[in-house]
């Protein structure tokens, strides 16, 4: 029997600075746009302006040491010299040429270490509350599917045929509930053969009785997204965006059977130790062995969080191993060009070795 592969987490730098928010909000309980935080040993440093230093004085985590300033490299930069700093590690996809030439050097002494999404490796394994925090985040977003959908039907009520960009408006409302909740990113939202585009634009098209709607969201709560798809028909003024739908399209049935059985495959028979591409594979295999691989066009999956994606990946090329804590989409698709396209997504997580939908 083949042993069980284990993940094999990244070591925390000791020294690294970061410019992404949702690492620094990780961090130290709070980010903005204009900011870089230092983590030097076992001390917390933000550098940012005088427009959010009153802000981040309310925010920050108790120990975080807060630097107001013009120029927030060329300060952290000197607070590296004073402290003669040996190694630091850096995302290189948050770094521009012009700062890394400025690293290297004003940091003669100082070994650069890129890391890439480090930050992110980091928080891969979610703890017991992030986990909590994610599946409230999901559960409010089913709640505004749900919302959206009576939205549709009362609005069928008062006008003919809304267009993808009416739907697309409504669901932002149904979604944010007045400011309460931002979204994880913005609605996909798309009728007949723009879903046949994975991430359509909404236009002028207009919804009519039997037609098909993909609908991909997501909502943050307390900053962790949710995210979700659904392919619905609507039928008699009425839509619902449970997974079974019944169409009068026999083909459009069939395949929307077809990715149902693709996404219920991978999830039920994923377990931890298993690799991203493994994972990948038992959702691609239904669709491949139905004659739709070609229209799979996209990776099952991705990691989520603080970040709409996050590791791991679900992909073809995806050797990451699965582990308990890790949580992720399943959203296989197929894609007809011009004529529908039909995308099924929940978000999982790994416990005891298998996945539980959130």
């Amino acid at each position: 029997m083949a042993s069980h592969k284990h993940f094999v987490p990244l070591a925390r730098p000791q020294v690294f600075f970061t410019t992404d928010e949702s690492a620094q909000y990780f961090e130290c309980g709070y980010s903005c746009d204009h900011a870089i935080l230092l983590v030097l040993d076992s001390r917390k440093i933000f550098f940012t302006d005088s427009r959010y230093t009153t802000e981040a004085k309310e925010y920050l985590a108790s120990g975080t040491i807060l630097v107001e300033s013009a120029n927030l490299l060329e300060s952290m930069i000197e607070l590296l010299q004073k402290e003669r700093v040996k190694s630091l590690a850096f995302d290189p996809l948050q770094v521009c040429v012009q700062e890394y030439q400025a690293l290297l050097a004003k940091l003669p002494k100082c070994t650069l270490e890129p890391l890439p999404n480090f930050h992110q490796q980091l928080r891969i394994i979610k703890s017991d509350e992030q986990v909590a925090l994610i599946a409230k985040s999901q559960e409010l977003n089913k709640k505004a599917y749900k919302r959206f959908a009576k939205m549709i039907e009362k609005t069928i009520e008062r006008r003919d045929t809304p267009t993808e960009l009416y739907l697309h408006a409504l669901a932002r409302q149904a979604l944010e509930q007045d400011g309460s909740y931002t979204l994880s990113f913005n609605p996909i939202l798309s009728i007949n053969a723009n879903a046949a585009k994975p991430h359509a634009l909404p236009c002028k098209d207009r919804l009519s009785d039997g037609d098909l709607l993909l609908f991909d969201a997501g909502i943050k709560y307390k900053r962790y997204c949710s995210d979700r798809t659904r392919t619905a028909v609507f039928s008699q003024g009425r839509i619902h965006f449970g997974k079974k739908q019944k169409f009068s399209d026999k083909k459009l049935q069939k395949i929307y059977d077809i990715v149902r059985k693709a996404q219920d495959n991978a999830i039920i028979n994923l377990r931890a130790g298993m690799s991203g591409k493994q994972i990948d594979a038992l959702a691609r295999e239904v669709i491949d062995k139905a004659g739709f691989g070609e229209y799979f066009s996209h990776s099952t999956g991705h990691g989520i969080g603080l970040d709409i994606h996050e590791l791991p990946s679900i992909s073809k090329r995806s050797e990451m191993i699965i582990e308990d804590g890790m949580v992720f989409s399943i959203e296989p698709g197929i894609y007809l060009p011009g004529i529908y396209g039909v995308r099924i997504e929940d978000l999982v997580v790994v416990r005891n070795g298998r996945a539980e939908i959130l």
